[in-house]
């Protein structure tokens, strides 16, 4: 896999566009919270402002992608986040960045990441074997995880050293040299052969909706990835107030606390690749999203700024990471195989949809809770909420997968009525009940 020239410039390519996003994620709140004084609710909406294309735009970005060459889709979007950051940071520069601003460039990379993230999703697919994706996604994780390592961290300490114009502009720096190194893929990409190619969008978006729905390990991922979704949005809201504000963290140490999940995702994607054949792919999606959604029960216990306050975070991160990389990884590689080629798209946008979706509503839920309870009362109520996840898995089928990956299904024909395709999901949302596997994060 490593001697393909064109997975090294995807790997390549992803690893920098993951390290320009992390480092975005951690530049935008803290500089609404440390330069424009935002208060809880008014990161609550910029965060939710940030994953509302998540909400809007995945069904259709998935229909497209599964008619278009994954690679044009992620040197544009590439090339625009690149474009957009750029913006920014000249803006901020001469002083005219302020909240509405932060806004609307939240909600442009939001979108534009939509996009990327459906595409190399399937562009995976198209480069290697089918026997091939565990180790294919492994690669691709582990370069999110060393992202999440270096992103948050070079992010909060230039907007605690430098500035926040100048964050912006490293990150579009990073989705650049994404766009470069994803144009050099030279492989004649041929995409899937669809019967349904020319129909129209709804009814492609709708087919994909359905084959998502009447299979029981797909659905189950969505109902388990939206419940932890939802809560980890909470988290995250309360958690970039909690830091700065509670425990009187500054921007450098709020980046490193955040960007301590990376080095334990990396341990994760390496485990990844060995503990599913081991022990069965049920069992570590379990036991992963347990121990990686649990350590955050810890977190409200924390007080002060101390050393040791700073070394639980990094630990918490750690284990967090860890045991989130190994769900997510688990997760992609299932999914990949149940589907058909034609279909990968469409079920990467439906599950990211049922999942990702909920997180603008998490957001503004966790701004609420932080202004009316409190920070540290809001930080253990939505990381109890976590848990649901894992909970939701080991009730479900999928928690018996073994150490084989399932075989692929074939796409289901495409229907003469949309009331088809209405009946389809009607009649499977009480199965819904019966299997449930939690994605970590």
């Amino acid at each position: 896999m490593w001697r393909n020239a064109d997975f090294r410039s995807l790997w390549l390519g992803q690893t920098a566009s993951q390290l320009g996003e992390h480092a975005s994620l951690v530049v935008l709140p803290l500089f609404a919270v440390l330069t424009l004084h935002a208060g809880a609710g008014e990161l609550g909406v910029l965060r939710a402002v940030g994953q509302a294309p998540i909400l809007l735009l995945s069904l259709f970005v998935g229909a497209w992608v599964d008619r278009w060459r994954t690679r044009t889709m992620m040197v544009l979007t590439d090339l625009g986040r690149a474009l957009a950051l750029g913006t920014a940071a000249v803006a901020g520069l001469f002083g005219r960045l302020g909240l509405p601003g932060l806004l609307v460039l939240a909600f442009a990379v939001g979108a534009l990441s939509v996009f990327f993230d459906v595409a190399y999703q399937a562009s995976l697919v198209r480069l290697v074997e089918r026997d091939q994706l565990v180790r294919g996604n492994s690669a691709l994780e582990g370069s999110r995880s060393a992202a999440q390592i270096g992103g948050p961290a070079l992010g909060g300490a230039l907007v605690s050293l430098l500035s926040a114009p100048i964050a912006a502009a490293s990150s579009a720096l990073f989705f650049a040299l994404s766009f470069l190194s994803i144009r050099r893929i030279r492989r004649s990409e041929s995409l899937p052969q669809c019967p349904d190619h020319h129909r129209r969008l709804w009814r492609r978006i709708l087919e994909g909706l359905r084959f998502v729905a009447g299979d029981t390990a797909l659905r189950t991922v969505c109902l388990a990835s939206a419940v932890f979704q939802f809560s980890f949005a909470a988290v995250m809201t309360v958690y970039l107030l909690f830091l700065p504000r509670e425990l009187h963290l500054s921007g450098t140490v709020v980046g490193l606390a955040l960007a301590a999940a990376g080095p334990g995702a990396l341990l994760g994607s390496v485990l990844a690749a060995r503990l599913p054949s081991r022990f069965g792919h049920g069992a570590v999606l379990v036991c992963a999203a347990a121990l990686g959604d649990g350590v955050f029960l810890c977190v409200p216990a924390l007080r002060g700024s101390s050393a040791v306050t700073v070394a639980a975070l990094l630990a918490a991160g750690f284990v967090f990471g860890a045991g989130g990389q190994l769900v997510n990884v688990t997760v992609m590689a299932v999914r990949q195989a149940l589907t058909p080629d034609g279909m990968q798209g469409r079920a990467a946008a439906t599950i990211t949809f049922a999942g990702m979706g909920v997180t603008p509503l998490g957001s503004l839920l966790g701004g609420f809770l932080a202004e009316e309870w409190g920070l540290r009362t809001s930080l253990l109520v939505t990381a109890a909420g976590m848990m649901l996840s894992p909970l939701v898995m080991a009730l479900s089928p999928l928690a018996r997968l073994g150490r084989e990956l399932p075989a692929s299904h074939d796409a289901p024909p495409p229907a003469a009525r949309p009331e088809a395709h209405e009946t389809a999901l009607r009649g499977d949302s009480d199965a819904a009940h019966d299997a449930a596997p939690g994605t970590g994060s």
